[in-house]
Formats: structure tokens, C-alpha cells, sequence
């Protein structure tokens, strides 16, 4: 980058950026007033405590970074929040789990620093909230599949009355129902899925939701003789050159890339049927 255009930046170090006190801790909390600090995180527990860097197992899967400074910091500077986004489910070997649990093992945010939570079924907001609060806030942006085991545990564990109901609202909480609320606007051209630019070309972003759908179908042994029979049945088409030439499928040269071929031409034909379907 050239020294003058280097200069529309105003770099500092993690030290002076990821911490409020230490040298000029005045001058921050000054120019920090109202801030929004946002960060991911991959779970986060029916009591608003955050699982971003370690799974159950403990096996770390992330560095923590300055996630923990941040969220410490929305708490100390005047009117500053904390915003925590995540995606409600998540899918792997096969099956579709909850991001939103009830116990929070190798909690990254502690649940006395719970603030505000983001998943693409709405906003929680759960500052100064009750235990009781902050768990019905969570059913509000979880995925309805996994309210009814969520709830079941709150009970269980006397955070919610034996009489809570699940809001109506909160069940239609489902991919198909965002997908149908975001139809007429993706129509339009919006929503697209790379916002903000992106060097994949469109053949490649096809290919890579094909192979996490090829993935997904083949985890089990069910899946691996439904996908390996419907790949055998998948004709020659024309829109599937471009997906094969960019993965060098185009003209297999022996029995394994035939059979890559194939798998790769059905993946790429499902995804495409799928798009087709959203859009309409």
C-alpha cells in the first residue's frame, strides 16, 4: 500500500485496542462512549454464557482472541453493549445440531457478562434480565426443532415455571419459513450471499455447497448407497460442464475419477435444482 494512501488508516496495537485501562484510559472511555462490540461465537447456553473457542470434548477449534476484552469492556464503558451473533444450528456428521444449549461447558463468556445475542431467527437482549428471562428470550431465536428439549431442561433445572408455553411465534422459527419470508426479496436481486464481494467465482460457490451436500449425504452407510445410486442415474448435462471443468472432471481418465465424476455431476445438479426451487 502506498505511504499516502497508508495514511487514511490510524493503526494501534491489540494492547491499546483490545484493552480500556492502562496509558490514556481516559482518552479511550472518552472516544468509546456507546460503543457496539461484535463477535462471533459458536454456542451459547440456556443462561447467556458464551462457548466460543473449545468444544465439549475439549478440543480447541479457535483462539479466543480479544473476544473476552470486548465483551468485558461493553460491560465497563457508559451505555456500550455487547453483541454476540452465531447461527442457531449447525450441521455435522450427518445431523443437524443446536447451537443454543442448556449447559455451557468451556464457557469463553462467562453468563454474568450476557448482553445481546444475534441468530438469524431474531435478537435476544439479555442485559440485567432474570435467569427465567434470559431462557425465554433464547427460545425466541432458536430453531424450533430443539425448543421443546430446551425448555424440557429449563424446567428441569427450575429456571422456567412448569406452566411457560413456547410463544406461538417462536415455533415458526424454521430455514423453510426464512426462506419463504426472503423469497420475494431475493427475486429482486437482494440478499445476496457474498455482500460484500467475493473472489469465488459463481461455478465455485455452487461447488462448495455441492461437496458439504455431498458430505452430509454420505455419513452414513444409508446415504452413501442412496447417493452412489442416484449418481449413476444422473444424465449428461450441459450446465454441468463448467462445475466439472473447474474440478478438472470434464474428461475422467480412469475408474476413480469416473466415479468422482459422477458424485460431483449429482451434488452439483442437486444444488441447482435447490436454487431454482428458493427462487421461485
Amino acid at each position: 500500500m502506498p505511504p499516502e494512501e497508508r495514511r487514511h488508516f490510524a493503526m494501534r496495537g491489540i494492547s491499546f485496542i483490545n484493552e480500556l485501562y492502562g496509558p490514556e484510559s481516559e482518552l479511550k472511555i472518552a472516544q468509546r462512549r456507546n460503543a457496539r462490540f461484535i463477535n462471533t461465537t459458536m454456542m451459547v447456553s440456556g443462561l447467556g454464557a458464551a462457548i466460543s473457542d473449545t468444544l465439549v470434548d475439549g478440543k480447541v477449534v479457535s483462539g479466543v482472541g480479544g473476544q473476552y476484552n470486548f465483551v468485558a469492556m461493553a460491560h465497563a464503558l457508559p451505555g456500550a453493549r455487547s453483541i454476540l451473533c452465531l447461527r442457531s444450528t449447525r450441521e455435522a456428521r450427518g445431523g443437524i445440531t443446536s447451537n443454543i444449549v442448556w449447559n455451557a461447558i468451556n464457557a469463553t463468556i462467562p453468563r454474568h457478562l450476557r448482553d445481546i445475542v444475534v441468530t438469524e431467527y431474531g435478537i435476544a437482549n439479555l442485559r440485567g434480565r432474570t435467569d427465567a428471562e434470559v431462557v425465554q428470550a433464547l427460545v425466541n431465536v432458536m430453531d424450533a426443532r430443539f425448543q421443546e428439549r430446551f425448555v424440557a431442561d429449563a424446567k428441569h433445572a427450575g429456571k422456567l415455571p412448569l406452566t411457560y408455553r413456547i410463544p406461538d411465534p417462536a415455533r415458526t422459527n424454521t430455514p423453510a419459513r426464512l426462506e419463504e419470508e426472503l423469497a420475494p426479496y431475493r427475486a429482486q436481486g437482494l440478499f445476496d450471499e457474498t455482500p460484500f464481494g467475493t473472489e469465488f467465482t459463481a461455478e465455485e460457490l455452487v461447488l462448495g455447497k455441492a461437496l458439504r451436500y455431498l458430505e452430509r449425504r454420505t455419513h452414513t452407510l444409508f446415504g452413501k448407497l442412496y447417493v452412489g445410486s442416484q449418481a449413476l442415474k444422473t444424465a449428461d448435462d450441459p450446465r454441468l460442464k463448467p462445475f466439472l471443468e473447474r474440478m478438472q472432471l470434464d474428461r475422467p481418465r480412469n475408474v476413480q475419477e469416473r466415479t468422482q465424476r459422477a458424485l460431483v455431476a449429482f451434488s452439483v445438479a442437486e444444488m441447482l435444482g435447490l436454487e431454482r426451487a428458493r427462487r421461485r
